[in-house]
């Protein structure tokens, strides 16, 4: 029985339920604040090195570039090539960058990669460069 004590009419009401059946379905929120996104870097924003600003002394230094540029070429590497790609020799990869239009500087690194060899995933090609990414 309605005894119009709802403040608000149908309409609105079906609107606020819509609302949150997202919420209600996945137990958190669902609305992005926009406030909390990071902003993309901007093009005269300074590069810090990959060991701080102050970077740690000699072989910590190095071993932190390296690593730095590794994940780099491995992160490139995996924006343009599909999972699906593996496992692959070198002219596949090269196939699958050129289609996907890759940059030339991860054309290069994997014209580098010796033939004959067959690669799992984006990681051990990066390895076979003689690069030490993280995490893996």
């Amino acid at each position: 029985m309605d005894r119009g004590s709802n403040q608000v009419s149908p309409r609105a009401d079906d609107e606020l339920k819509h609302e949150l059946e997202g919420y209600m379905r996945s137990g958190q929120h669902t609305h992005v604040e926009e406030a909390n996104d990071p902003e993309p870097p901007a093009d005269d924003d300074i590069v810090v090195a990959p060991g701080g600003p102050v970077p740690p002394p000699g072989e910590a230094r190095d071993r932190a570039r390296s690593t730095a540029e590794a994940d780099a070429l491995r992160l490139e590497l995996s924006r343009h090539v599909e999972r699906t790609t593996f496992p692959a020799g070198r002219q596949t990869l090269l196939a699958s960058l050129e289609a996907h239009h890759a940059p030339d500087h991860a054309l290069e690194a994997v014209r580098r990669l010796p033939e004959g060899e067959t690669y799992n995933d984006v990681t051990e090609a990066v390895r076979a460069l003689g690069a030490a990414p993280s995490g893996g």
